[in-house]
């Protein structure tokens, strides 16, 4: 049975997990690209994103973390913010996301949405699927997709909170950023309890861009 993870998902000291004001040249708001300083630099996402050729990027705590976020995932979950900037009904299909003509997910990805648009086959064996009728169904169809393989939630903030409402998350690494947003998307709102939830700290890693913090339930 496929378990609900959240991995590598960024959080500031003052809790916040984007920052304000999504735009094109801000697609995680104001300064949320800070969030994953420790990321970028990592052997995994300079493979993953083919930079340097590939070869390059930093090993160590930090890179082991990036690594396991990828490891027995079978299908993604992702708010329609996540996909990309536009609001309200789609106008074309124009937008195809923020990661060019092979995203990294190399799966199947079912975007949460108000708006119907047919599904999305990109290079690399990624394709999007548009799910209007909420999260217990975009829960099964990744479930079923996933194979017993993990289905990881790729955020944004709202749609965390909706499956950690929902009791459908079985574990979350949460990356803490040595810094402050001031204001954004708060990950934990008030009438989020994690304790009654079910949640208790297993493993905790400091490095010197992060601190790796992993949350399991039961």
């Amino acid at each position: 049975m496929s378990k609900f993870v959240v991995r590598a998902f960024g959080v500031s000291i003052d809790g916040y997990a984007a920052g304000p004001s999504q735009t094109l040249e801000n697609p995680l708001g104001v300064g949320g690209m800070g969030l994953h300083g420790w990321f970028f630099p990592t052997r995994t996402f300079q493979q993953a994103s083919g930079h340097g050729g590939g070869t390059g990027g930093t090993t160590g705590s930090d890179d082991d973390f990036a690594k396991r976020s990828f490891e027995n995932i079978g299908a993604w979950i992702i708010g329609r913010n996540m996909f990309g900037p536009v609001r309200g009904p789609w106008p074309d299909e124009s937008w195809k996301g923020w990661w060019g003509e092979e995203p990294p997910y190399h799966t199947d990805v079912f975007v949460l949405t108000h708006h119907a648009r047919a599904k999305l086959s990109m290079k690399g064996g990624t394709t999007f699927h548009f799910v209007t009728d909420g999260i217990q169904a975009a829960a099964e169809r990744a479930s079923a997709a996933a194979k017993g393989k993990d289905v990881r939630l790729g955020g944004g903030v709202a749609t965390i909170q909706q499956f950690l409402r929902a009791g459908k998350i079985d574990e979350m690494h949460l990356a803490i950023s040595p810094s402050l947003l001031g204001s954004g998307e708060r990950l934990f709102a008030d009438d989020i309890d994690m304790v009654k939830l079910g949640f208790r700290c297993t493993e905790h890693v400091a490095t010197e861009k992060a601190m790796h913090v992993v949350l399991r339930r039961g």
